[in-house]
């Protein structure tokens, strides 16, 4: 493994200022600053041979010095305006003692919390002593990366974590959780209150350990109704914020309802993020009048488009340009970017939001 502290690829400038929290206190920029939601994944050759390394996903995750290695690689090789920890948003459940494996090839297995009676075991108090190889690396990755570059600490929101406790995996619309909250939804409301009072301190450490901010991914959060997501994401997200700003008040946080479309005026109204992340559905004049008015947004490439490159790359880089920069904006992929993404289309984007 390459010394931490070593580089190849494009140098990042020496500043005192970091873009992606100047964007996030308020301040436009005239190139967006940019970053990828899964930038430390398979794309990358020296990321697989670290994985291939570290045994199970979820030992990669917890070996500080191998978890900081592949949280730098994508800053190293593209010179991105952020890094985010690499880590999984199912740590927390681990955490409370719940038994997480990840199966090649299916994703993440957990024992089903499937019933009041299983809910009523549920430990409330997560061991945060299982999570301190999360801060180690924080705080070896904060040691190596430039003063120019942000580093982004996360946790998966209650709700897309619950619908992965409920079922034991994930599911193409997240039945199980959603039939939960409608049969049992004194049960299903003890996982989320659990679920925010630990991300609550789990956040709060993370920044304490180096993160200049913070992302809650609500991957699911566009399965729900509009009741349920007022109740089961909105609201729950808004005691995260409340709960981290009550001990670090100036605390930057990006909210990411995935597929939420309208409900985001209304979640950024209530959650009091600071900006919030936008898949690639977003109507770009809805978003710009009702949200980007508001707070930074971030997003929305496809990351389809992205993996297909050439004139058509050019053109949705274009487009998410003209729809948001003029605004508070950092540009990103409306999800994450996929395994089979060539390196030479992400240096093609690159390219292009620099100018």
């Amino acid at each position: 493994m390459r010394n931490l502290n070593s580089a190849s690829g494009p140098s990042v400038p020496q500043s005192a200022t970091k873009p992606f929290i100047d964007v996030l206190s308020g301040q436009r920029q005239t190139i967006p600053p940019l970053w990828m939601m899964r930038q430390a994944g398979r794309y990358l050759p020296e990321y697989r041979e670290v994985r291939a390394k570290a045994g199970g996903f979820l030992d990669l995750c917890f070996n500080p010095e191998l978890a900081a290695e592949v949280t730098l690689q994508p800053i190293r090789r593209f010179g991105f305006d952020a890094a985010i920890i690499f880590s999984d948003i199912l740590v927390i459940p681990h955490a409370l003692g719940r038994a997480v494996r990840f199966e090649v090839g299916e994703g993440p297995r957990l024992e089903p919390l499937d019933d009041p009676a299983k809910v009523g075991a549920l430990a409330a108090q997560a061991d945060f002593g299982t999570l301190q190889p999360v801060f180690e690396a924080l705080r070896m990755v904060r040691g190596a990366l430039d003063p120019k570059v942000a580093l982004i600490g996360f946790c998966g929101a209650p709700w897309t974590v619950a619908t992965y406790m409920v079922a034991g995996h994930g599911t193409p619309d997240q039945a199980p959780a959603r039939m939960m909250a409608y049969r049992h939804p004194e049960a299903f409301a003890k996982i989320i209150d659990v679920l925010v009072e630990n991300s609550i301190h789990y956040l709060l450490a993370q920044l304490e350990a180096g993160a200049n901010a913070l992302q809650i991914f609500d991957t699911w959060a566009g399965v729900l109704p509009p009741a349920e997501f007022a109740r089961w994401s909105t609201e729950p997200t808004r005691r995260i914020v409340e709960g981290v700003r009550a001990k670090v008040p100036d605390a930057k946080i990006i909210g990411f309802p995935r597929g939420s479309g309208a409900q985001l005026p209304g979640y950024v109204e209530a959650t009091g993020v600071n900006a919030v992340s936008m898949d690639w559905t977003a109507e770009p004049a809805f978003i710009r009048e009702r949200v980007q008015s508001r707070v930074a947004v971030q997003g929305n490439l496809d990351p389809l488009v992205l993996i297909t490159g050439g004139a058509a790359l050019d053109r949705a880089v274009d487009n998410v340009l003209a729809n948001f920069s003029q605004g508070r904006f950092i540009f990103n992929l409306g999800h994450g970017i996929q395994p089979e993404t060539p390196i030479a289309h992400v240096e093609q984007m690159i390219k292009r939001v620099r100018g």
